[in-house]
């Protein structure tokens, strides 16, 4: 292997998606539509948390960088990374209202000797709450997909929205975990008073359903959105990147690596502990056109305490999920 140089210039177009491998296709620019489910401490509410919904807008824009990124070898020669910026905005898209804004970059790695690794996918992002995120993982081609209807094998799974016990083994998604903030039937005060809608006057209701799914179901289990956004479609190819910032067992991310960085005043009121996410790169057919589509899934675990009235704190873990559903828009390449 020669030597990569200092100096690195410019390679053609065609070159550098190339160098992309499975990431290529995201180059571009895409806008659609999601769902964000977040639990969040409540001291000014004297109550134990906040449950906030919100119906999302959202544009994500990939940029390919131009040039290889070396890593510079010691135990093993030089490697070559190869990769996109992007920037991520959510906005709520009832009222209008910020949401989230995240620059970060994705990464194409090559299989090294020293560690010996298969060949990876990293993203990389930092989020203004202060938070820095590296999660690994793999990214898989699926050509032809089953009947083009469905995801076969890597069918869409539940995720699960309901806290959980530190250090424990978490629920199967489509549970409420007994809390009443995630029971939309329940009326109370103390429900109704720690859940969405926040702070809108008047206060804008929730709707009964979010494209035809009850908003019940998609408390439960936000996924259900992408599963609905996917009716009447015909998936040709796509590919699959699956990350997180540790290694996940059980069938999901075996080659996860990184980690998050806190704040110390995330890490006392909020930690975020963990990011596990699912992208699919769908390539849909069209009567007149193909046409490029991504869905995800994301959930990061914050640990913060229950703090119940004269009995000592529970530390519990809490999903953060957001979901969404974009196509490549108009000037993407």
């Amino acid at each position: 292997m020669s030597n990569i140089p200092s100096v690195r210039l410019a390679t053609p177009n065609e070159e550098v998606l190339t160098s992309l491998g499975l990431l290529a296709e995201l180059a571009g620019t895409w806008h659609g539509k999601g769902f964000n489910l977040i639990a969040r401490p409540d001291k000014e509410g004297n109550a134990p948390l906040f449950l906030e919904l919100n119906q999302t807008s959202e544009t994500l824009r990939f940029d390919p960088i131009a040039t290889s990124i070396p890593n510079r070898g010691n135990s093993q020669d030089d490697i070559e990374l190869f990769g996109l910026t992007y920037l991520q905005k959510i906005s709520d898209s009832v009222t209008g209202g910020a949401l989230h804004i995240e620059p970060g970059i994705w990464v194409n790695i090559p299989q090294t000797t020293a560690p010996a690794e298969a060949p990876s996918v990293a993203r990389m992002a930092t989020i203004p709450h202060g938070n820095a995120v590296l999660a690994e993982g793999g990214a898989i081609s699926v050509n032809p997909v089953g009947s083009g209807t469905a995801l076969g094998t890597f069918q869409i799974k539940p995720v699960n929205t309901a806290p959980f016990p530190q250090g424990g083994t978490m629920p199967a998604g489509g549970t409420q975990g007994g809390f009443p903030e995630y029971d939309l039937s329940n009326t109370t005060p103390a429900a109704t008073n720690s859940r969405t809608p926040f702070g809108n006057t008047p206060a804008i209701p929730l709707p009964a359903a979010i494209d035809g799914v009850p908003m019940q179901t998609v408390v439960n289990d936000p996924t259900r959105l992408l599963q609905q956004a996917l009716q009447g479609q015909f998936i040709e190819e796509m590919v699959v990147l699956e990350i997180a910032t540790a290694t996940i067992g059980a069938g999901a991310v075996t080659n996860g690596g990184g980690g998050i960085e806190n704040l110390p005043f995330l890490q006392t009121n909020a930690n975020a502990a963990l990011m596990f996410a699912t992208f699919w790169i769908e390539k849909i057919r069209h009567p007149a056109h193909h046409f490029m589509q991504v869905q995800y899934v994301q959930t990061v675990l914050l640990n913060f305490p229950l703090l119940p009235a004269g009995k000592p704190p529970v530390p519990f873990s809490w999903p953060h999920v957001s979901i969404a559903t974009l196509r490549k828009t108009f000037g993407g390449q």
